[in-house]
């Protein structure tokens, strides 16, 4: 089947219901839709859809997913969230294949999918570019592939893209230091990287120094760490020694957030106010308990996979996305990234990620 069998119309839904089953390559979890969810995003499904709805249940489908291994907290709940929306569906099949840092082993499982014929690919990759081809060959073969947070080089390797916004992380940090700035000229703004040479954290650097230019403001200080806990005890414990004042600090990461915040406790530093990045549970109850440097986190969505599990059931069963007037799934969603604070902190936190 070719690329343009992808271009498919809207038309009525059957509705059959059928036998949820998610299933790993290896091993299989409960078909039980009812369990319990703290995000009440993550709820829904066949079980409480209106007759007619987008959530009544359709044809089965069979969705493959892959994503790198669940070193992080982010990536973990990129997994977890992705099963817990398939389970509400009894008419999506969910083989999940065993989280992996290693190229080739995820092309294995993408090639495993394709001979599985399976109707829809979810795909998180580790490395964007090298699982291009293999995505290319799934969508050659008529099976349409969601790409997940980290781009194909090549746009004909998806049928969807789900993104967050680096940049746009940045870009709301950098506002909201604006904001508390209130026009002083001589605050002192400090930076923690996630890995420097990704363009990711590349992209975040770069909103966020545009938004401070916007009030007269740039980054003193910037050092990277490497999105784990001991590399943000390292990083936070060198930026402290060469800054002596501080007045805004933001750290890119809530999971490496859990080493600096420990280093700035060493330190005994409290005269600055702490942004985070991502949207960690841990991070959102230490702003919203409101005793500590963490006034506000700016969210990354680790809900992504989930979004990508849904569009992938609408693209297969040939329906639209509510309340948009166009009749097919859109090419690309790009993801908001707004700050929480504690006066918000309520509407996010059903949604945070655990570090």
């Amino acid at each position: 089947m070719s690329l343009q069998h992808f271009i498919i119309g809207r038309k009525k839904v059957t509705a059959s219901l059928a036998v949820l089953a998610v299933l790993g390559l290896s091993a299989c979890t409960s078909n039980d839709s009812s369990d319990d969810n703290e995000n009440p995003n993550l709820k829904g499904g066949n079980s409480s859809a209106e007759e007619g709805s987008n959530d009544a249940a359709g044809d089965k489908i069979v969705i493959g997913f892959s994503a790198p291994a669940a070193d992080h907290g982010w990536m973990a709940s990129i997994t977890d969230s992705s099963a817990t929306v398939a389970k509400q569906y009894d008419d999506v099949e969910l083989k999940l294949a065993e989280g992996t840092n290693n190229v080739d082993a995820q092309i294995s499982q993408v090639e495993t999918f394709i001979n599985d014929k399976v109707d829809a690919i979810v795909l998180l990759p580790f490395d964007g570019a090298a699982m291009t081809p293999v995505a290319l060959k799934a969508m050659e073969a008529g099976i349409p592939v969601i790409n997940v947070d980290r781009e194909f080089d090549d746009p004909n390797a998806a049928r969807v893209t789900v993104l967050g916004d680096n940049y746009g992380m940045g870009i709301s940090a950098g506002q909201y230091v604006c904001e508390q700035a209130g026009g002083k000229k001589d605050a002192v703004v400090a930076e923690i990287q996630g890995i420097a040479s990704l363009p990711l954290t590349q992209d975040r650097s770069q909103g966020f120094a545009d938004a401070l230019k916007d009030c007269g403001l740039k980054v003193n200080n910037q050092v990277e760490a490497a999105f784990t806990p001991e590399s943000g005890t390292d990083a936070a414990s060198n930026l402290l020694q060469a800054a002596p004042k501080i007045d805004y600090l933001w750290n890119h990461d809530d999971d490496q957030g859990v080493g600096v915040m420990a280093a700035i406790q060493e330190a005994g530093r409290d005269e600055f106010t702490m942004i985070g990045g991502a949207g960690s549970q841990q991070v959102m109850e230490a702003i919203k308990k409101g005793d500590s440097v963490l006034k506000a986190t700016v969210v990354y969505p680790s809900t992504q996979g989930a979004d990508a599990i849904k569009l992938a059931r609408l693209l297969v069963q040939q329906k639209a996305v509510d309340d948009l007037v166009e009749v097919e799934v859109p090419r690309k969603v790009q993801l908001f990234a707004p700050v929480v604070t504690s006066e918000n902190v309520d509407k996010y936190l059903p949604s945070a990620f655990k570090s």
